[in-house]
């Protein structure tokens, strides 16, 4: 019997960034889901722990510091992209960080906006969108996305 070959998932980070009852939403502007929403987010450098890359990710995006140690892992996100490509993605919650939050990448994002938990954009990409919707409805640790 061959050996199937082990999985090579992209590693994303998500930062719900959390103001009482308010997120902060990024707008791609981007090729892929141009004019959709979404929290921070970024892929995993090699050798980086998942809280730093969330924490560098958020500052690189935003402008906004905050300490590693303070970012709760609340949901994981198994998505599969195509059949070449799956994902997995920890979404992580800071409720205490520094800064103003001001769009740091034009190029990649149309804008920065705060919603309320209670009325969230219409248009989240589906990913994030399943990662965020479990950590508000308290819906288990983990997500398969994309698996079908």
């Amino acid at each position: 019997m061959t050996p199937q070959p082990l999985a090579e998932p992209v590693i994303d980070t998500h930062v719900i960034l959390r103001a009482g009852d308010k997120l902060l939403f990024s707008q791609r502007g981007g090729p892929y889901g141009y004019g959709r929403w979404h929290m921070p987010s970024g892929k995993l450098d090699r050798g980086e722990a998942l809280r730093a890359g969330a924490a560098r990710e958020l500052l690189e995006e935003t402008g906004v510091t905050v300490d590693p140690a303070h970012l709760r892992m609340v949901h994981v996100v198994h998505h599969r992209q195509s059949a070449e490509v799956d994902r997995i993605g920890f979404f992580f919650e800071a409720t205490r960080w520094s800064g103003e939050p001001v769009n740091r990448e034009p190029e990649k994002c149309l804008g920065l906006e705060w919603f309320s938990v209670h009325e969230l954009p219409d248009d989240i990409i589906e990913y994030p969108q399943k990662g965020l919707l479990a950590y508000l409805e308290g819906d288990g640790a983990l997500t398969e996305h994309g698996w079908e």
